[in-house]
């Protein structure tokens, strides 16, 4: 009997939201899709927050995922930055939450670490990485949605799918304690 679970990572923003869907098959991860909702376009905020609300929706109502994987907003200088990246966050949540999803929240250090074993890591080689992971043809323009991705595939990680409570030390470790995962 084959368990299935779907999983959507979600990078909020107020410019670009990023997004990302696995599906999790007998321990196993398959890639569904990745894309981003472009807000540049909209200069009032409300209306960004809404968009990002009905989006999210629109995603859970499409493919019906068990689990929510959201990046947590990082500490930056800029207050009014924080404010709007933390209610982009929170309309994403209570879509989420509207229809009963569990949401798991990630720093984006530790995001960063589950894909690459690298805490510190560029949105390139996350990318990268997970280009390899799930075998994808090409990558996007805007990496904010592989940033979705990779909080979905941080999600299953840390759910004890794959590597447990293994620690890295580095790229180097990563590699010596995953010799299956790279090319």
């Amino acid at each position: 009997m084959s368990v299935e679970k779907i999983i959507l990572g979600i990078d909020p923003g107020t410019t670009i939201m990023g997004f990302g869907i696995i599906k999790v098959v007998n321990k196993k991860m398959e890639f569904i899709q990745l894309n981003e909702l472009l807000l540049q376009k909209y200069s009032d905020h409300y209306v960004k927050l809404k968009l990002i609300f009905e989006r999210t929706i629109e995603l859970i109502d499409t493919y019906h995922p068990d689990e929510i994987a959201i990046e947590a907003p990082f500490f930056g200088k800029n207050v009014q930055s924080m404010l709007k990246l933390g209610r982009a966050q929170g309309v994403a949540m209570a879509a989420g939450l509207s229809r009963e999803i569990p949401i798991t929240e990630y720093a984006p250090k530790k995001i960063k670490m589950a894909i690459t074993g690298n805490g510190n890591a560029s949105k390139e080689q996350v990318a990268k990485m997970l280009q390899s992971l799930l075998k994808l043809k090409s990558l996007p323009k805007n990496l904010d949605a592989t940033d979705g991705l990779a909080a979905a595939v941080c999600h299953f990680y840390n759910a004890g799918k794959v590597t447990g409570s293994k620690s890295y030390t580095g790229w180097s470790a990563f590699v010596k304690q995953n010799p299956k995962k790279i090319r």
